[in-house]
């Protein structure tokens, strides 16, 4: 069978671990700092900050903002759960906004309808790796801290070339760019290292700052962190190799997405729209059903190929009853919505079966 969900760590990240615990060095220290080094470099961020947690990362970016118990936060229905679980253990207030069914991402209209419902700052979790149009959200002079747990590694490139159009006076600290990366675009961005995110450190998450304004901020928060929300070394380690070892491993995913995604075409499903070079990242393959999701898990598993559903993590899954009449579109995605395997471990062969079963699908 093949597993929805596989491992990309290899042999020369093991090593790193294991040599982290010879040298019995494992909590937070050396490798905490040249992980958060590596990310500067990657990621062009002023600075930044390695701990324990998503949730965690987010109690520091909201303090460090300011937050008070009576800020509203918006958040994607589609968003993964822990965001709304972090939220209310903080004590903030959270505003679940529903998607666009297109893309599975909060709009610029959206997000301004939240925001005349109380909304103040926008947690945007850039799903599946797609990039919204940001220029449009960016223009609703709202604070924003990117989740890009799912899109590191992608790229931003605005709709419109014109210098008026696109570069856009923002409440994130400056103007937009012609072309920018995920985590840039924020005043904060948060990116995950868990199990299943892009970049897997075992567990744990970076909390980044793209200005050096904003970073001088942060820094004040984050020089009187505990040593027990750090990240510890052991976990640092495989994020550091992991970050090495990014380019490589979404260049294989991308690969694969290419190949799934033409497949895909000449069957009676789909899955969300992006632009053919419009630099999305390549976490996973969603399929949107147009049929019964129970018959396409059966059809494929007896290809032996395992799906899972794409969102059985959400917000919405979470909340289901009680955000069903305001979040429709992502409740209707979450029903309709699988995953299919898309790592860089597949071989060539079971990637054929993959994509013979993605054109073929009920």
């Amino acid at each position: 069978m093949i597993q929805t969900f596989s491992s990309t760590i290899r042999r020369r990240e093991m090593d790193s671990v294991l040599t982290c615990m010879v040298d019995e060095k494992i909590g937070p220290g050396e490798l905490n700092a040249r992980l958060i080094q590596t990310v500067k470099e990657n990621f062009q961020c002023a600075g930044a900050v390695a701990l324990r947690s998503p949730s965690i990362a987010l109690h520091y970016a909201l303090k460090a903002m300011g937050a008070s118990s009576e800020t509203v936060v918006m958040i994607s229905a589609l968003a993964p759960s822990w965001q709304l679980l972090a939220l209310e253990e903080w004590g903030y207030k959270a505003l679940v906004l529903d998607v666009e069914e297109s893309t599975g991402l909060v709009n610029a209209n959206i997000v301004s309808e939240g925001v005349k419902n109380g909304g103040r700052i926008l947690l945007l979790h850039e799903t599946m790796g797609i990039l919204p149009n940001l220029d449009e959200i960016l223009a609703l002079n709202i604070p924003v801290i990117e989740d890009i747990s799912q899109s590191a590694g992608a790229v931003y490139r605005p709709e419109t070339s014109s210098e008026e159009d696109s570069a856009p006076s923002d409440a994130n600290g400056g103007t937009a760019e012609q072309v920018r990366t995920a985590g840039s675009l924020g005043i904060f961005a948060i990116l995950g290292l868990e199990e299943h995110d892009i970049i897997t450190a075992g567990g744990g998450a970076v909390l980044m700052a793209g200005k050096r304004r904003d970073w001088t901020v942060l820094k004040e928060v984050a020089d009187k962190i505990p040593q027990t929300d750090l990240l510890p070394d052991i976990n640092s380690a495989l994020g550091f190799v992991q970050l090495k070892e990014f380019r490589r491993n979404e260049e294989i995913r991308k690969e694969i997405f290419a190949m799934y995604q033409r497949s895909i075409m000449v069957g009676k499903n789909k899955t969300f729209i992006r632009a053919v070079d419009d630099g999305s990242a390549a976490w996973g393959f969603p399929v949107i059903l147009s049929g019964n999701c129970m018959d396409a898990r059966k059809y494929a598993e007896r290809k032996e190929i395992k799906v899972a559903s794409a969102f059985e993590d959400s917000v919405i899954a979470l909340r289901s009853e009680e955000l069903a009449s305001e979040c429709k579109t992502a409740k209707s995605l979450m029903l309709r919505c699988v995953l299919f395997p898309m790592y860089p471990r597949l071989n060539k062969n079971q990637i054929l079966k993959i994509t013979k079963v993605l054109g073929t699908l009920p």
